[in-house]
């Protein structure tokens, strides 16, 4: 019951690498020039550049987990692909060199007076804020869902508690329905539920059971992508591999005892559909951080209500947000959190100097859709939805190339570049690429 207890809690997590930086349960009463809540990777890079930018004493990150985790390789390691020990690093390794850890929880924003106190019950006031604490995922929104995680042959690559399930489940396939699903929320990484279905797909046909699989992707929306040059390449796909895509389809509960999955049409209410499954990849609904929701930061949704161009919130000048605990409208990604460093660096940058904010983030985000085990359709694009691709070739054909750039190469930008606040996405190079012409 422990496990159901921690998928309750589920929340991302993330950090960076360093060496000495201090570490401690907040005393009574602490004051930072820059407090940022959250070490993931927006808090990581963030914490990295303010360093930079006013100096590690005057910066400090609110973060309660041991450690962090590069979660974009989650779905290769469901696939069996990616170990998920090579995913985590200790916490400590990614805080930046004198910057102070405060393990701690947050527990309540009061923007009205500049403090932020923490579940051990300590009061911390900053001068700037940068809110970077992520979304939450809520398995609990699908009755049946914490529990049936318990039982085989379900698994989700959005938790790390349930992300190796998915690569067993996937091995201890005889025959049937693998079904997987997408949620009627928004969500972080929204090509990651149908990467794992290319990915049991192509390892149902190397280990030869794929004429005995049924293969079947439950979507609440009603395209498969986006982006409609990526989504009709990933028809195609569809097409050619006899995958069955529903759209307008939302999984509502999940009876693990009949290996049952009932599904409702969200285009008739009352509507339901039963299906029995051998194998069952769930993504959980998600929402705001309810620190963030129960506070006078959120917009009507609950999400940290920034302005979409600079970062910077809509009524708290001081106050700053990046990632997937914003309400900024482009895909929660890694990719996106990249870029938006940069932005925020320079809006930063500005605001300390009495300036206006002078540059533009366009929404640029990033998603390499995983269609084999050794090729990706690499996705990006900006807050309109079209393409902002940085290779002068079509993006939407699969590439082996793109594949290891996925499996190899991010990972080491993440690591040695994001999290150490010198990688703000891939912009430049786009013009390089193009000649200046994007």
């Amino acid at each position: 019951m422990a496990a159901l207890r921690r998928l309750r809690q589920c929340r991302p997590m993330g950090i960076v690498t360093s060496h000495l930086h201090t570490s401690s349960q907040a005393s009574a009463k602490q004051h930072y020039k820059m407090l940022v809540l959250g070490g993931g990777s927006g808090g990581i890079t963030m914490s990295a550049r303010m360093k930079r930018m006013m100096g590690a004493e005057s910066v400090a990150v609110v973060e309660p987990s041991e450690t962090h985790y590069y979660q974009p390789i989650w779905t290769l390691v469901g696939a069996g692909a990616k170990t998920v020990a090579s995913s985590g690093r200790p916490t400590a390794s990614v805080i930046p060199s004198g910057v102070k850890w405060v393990k701690s929880k947050v527990q309540e924003i009061n923007p009205d007076t500049n403090t932020v106190r923490t579940d051990d019950g300590n009061e911390i006031s900053y001068e700037y804020l940068i809110v970077a604490i992520g979304l939450q995922l809520h398995f609990e929104k699908v009755k049946g869902l914490v529990e049936g995680l318990e039982h085989p042959k379900i698994g989700s690559n959005y938790s790390v508690k349930t992300v190796e399930k998915t690569w067993k489940a996937l091995q201890n396939f005889k025959e049937g329905n693998a079904v997987f699903t997408f949620p009627n929320t928004p969500i972080k990484c929204p090509g990651a539920p149908q990467k794992i279905m290319y990915l049991s797909d192509d390892y149902f046909r190397k280990s030869g059971k794929r004429a005995k699989a049924n293969i079947i992707y439950n979507t609440s929306l009603p395209v498969i992508f986006g982006v409609k040059k990526y989504a009709d390449a990933l028809w195609e796909i569809v097409k050619q591999r006899d995958l069955q895509v529903n759209l307008r389809t939302n999984l509502i509960e999940v009876r693990p005892d009949k290996q049952e999955a009932v599904f409702e049409n969200l285009d008739k209410p009352g509507e339901t559909t039963v299906i029995e499954y051998e194998m069952l990849h769930a993504v959980p609904p998600m929402g705001p951080n309810l620190v963030i929701k129960s506070s006078p930061l959120a917009d009507d949704a609950g999400w940290l209500d920034v302005n979409k161009e600079n970062l910077q919130h809509k009524r708290y000048p001081n106050v700053f947000g990046i990632g997937d605990c914003t309400n900024l409208p482009t895909a929660r990604t890694a990719a996106a959190v990249a870029a938006q460093s940069a932005i925020l660096n320079r809006t930063i940058s500005r605001i300390l100097k009495n300036e206006k904010p002078d540059k533009i983030y366009t929404g640029y985000t990033s998603c390499p859709l995983v269609t084999s085990y050794n090729t990706v359709i690499l996705a990006e694009f900006d807050y309109n939805l079209q393409p902002l691709e940085t290779f002068p070739i079509n993006q939407a054909k699969e590439r082996r190339i793109m594949y290891h750039l996925k499996a190899d190469m991010m990972p080491h930008l993440y690591w040695h570049g994001l999290l150490r606040g010198v990688w703000g996405g891939p912009a430049p190079y786009r013009k390089l690429f193009h000649l200046g012409m994007k």
